[in-house]
């Protein structure tokens, strides 16, 4: 990289007094993959929390026993856990405001 490119792809100080700009940021969703689940368990250590997403097949409650496909294990700082957590309350929020209250 040379001095110029540097230059670049400098994100500029902000204005003395003024907020500091957030940087853009740009999605690659080259490797994205859709997943769907209708079940989510979550647990957590002093360093972690771990989010476990699948899908639940039974359809007949009345079983002794229900198997849980689990097909993703989300691992989240607790700082990470709790942005997830607002955000989430944020969109349910929302999405209660347009389509009725959940219950």
């Amino acid at each position: 990289m040379n001095r110029s490119d540097k230059q670049e792809n400098a994100v500029p100080a902000p204005a003395e007094g003024a907020a500091p700009q957030m940087p853009r940021i740009r999605w690659d969703t080259e490797g994205l993959k859709s997943s769907y689940a209708n079940f989510a368990n979550a647990n957590s250590t002093r360093e972690e929390v771990v989010l476990n997403f699948g899908v639940n097949n039974s359809w007949d409650r009345a079983q002794s026993e229900i198997t849980i496909e689990l097909s993703h294990r989300i691992m989240l700082s607790p700082f990470a856990a709790k942005r997830l957590s607002t955000m989430l309350a944020q969109l349910i929020a929302e999405y209660e405001q347009r389509y009725g209250e959940l219950t």
